[in-house]
């Protein structure tokens, strides 16, 4: 099932939360929902070059919240703010409400976050760089940010070949089974021009053995790599199954 599942969808109430934070009655339900989908893409296709992980949509009585996760909030934010009021004044106009909140959260370390490094490898494509060598120095960087395991596919005409195939490059642990596992999942692609290429990354940050927040907007505590290493001392004092080290699946020496 953790193959079949988005691993986002599947962990949603266990150790991740929702991105849309409101109720809806049967009457306004699916137009709340197409108004989300509408903001989500309005705002992805404006700040194409802000970093964007995600937009969480909060509503209260009368209220639209938008927070935006981004790795560029100086992109987003303009010089002396202004961009962000012509941002707020331009969801005003396609949402039809008087009063909307425009938050930016700024995201610190955008190397284990899967919907940035997957755009970082699309746009590394779509100029023309080796789609091996992209997908290799974003696996890189982010082994060396803490993430336990990554895990790249991608899909369509690569190097401009006449027929399409997928590849796939892994390296540490992506167990998709493992609930408590905090895996984060992206699906992305770059627009090429002989054709669209799909790029799928998983990235595996560890388990999550307490109880988490879930609030989407929640920063710090598990999510922060750092704080983690630090809790162990410095090295890897888990359990659990270590055979991707043995059969040289992690970031260990490869046996010949």
């Amino acid at each position: 099932m953790g193959q079949k599942a988005n691993p986002i969808g599947n962990r949603l109430g266990i150790i991740r939360g929702w991105d849309s934070n409101w109720y809806g009655s049967k009457k306004d339900y699916a137009s709340k929902l197409i108004e989300d989908h509408k903001i989500r893409t309005y705002l992805s296709a404006r700040i194409n070059k802000g970093g964007i992980a995600k937009i969480v949509i909060e509503r209260t009585l009368g209220k639209l919240i938008v927070t935006i996760h981004t790795s560029k909030p100086g992109i987003i934010i303009g010089k002396g703010g202004n961009e962000v009021d012509r941002i707020k004044e331009e969801l005003k106009k396609l949402t039809g409400k008087d009063d909307v909140q425009i938050n930016i959260l700024e995201i610190r370390r955008p190397e284990l976050d899967a919907t940035i490094v997957g755009d970082t490898i699309a746009r590394q494509i779509e100029n023309r760089i080796n789609f091996k060598r992209a997908t290799k120095m974003a696996i890189a960087s982010t082994l060396r940010m803490g993430a336990e395991g990554i895990k790249v596919k991608l899909s369509g005409r690569l190097g401009g070949s006449e027929i399409a195939r997928s590849e796939e490059f892994k390296q540490g642990r992506t167990p998709l089974h493992t609930f408590r596992m905090d895996i984060d999942y992206a699906n992305v692609f770059a627009q090429t021009v002989y054709g669209k290429i799909g790029i799928k990354v998983w990235i595996c940050k560890g388990e999550v053995l307490g109880k988490r927040e879930l609030n989407p907007n929640f920063v710090g505590g598990k999510n922060d790599m750092s704080d983690r290493r630090e809790r162990a001392g410095g090295d890897d004092r888990r359990g659990g199954d270590r055979r991707d080290d043995r059969r040289g699946g992690g970031r260990g020496e490869r046996r010949n």
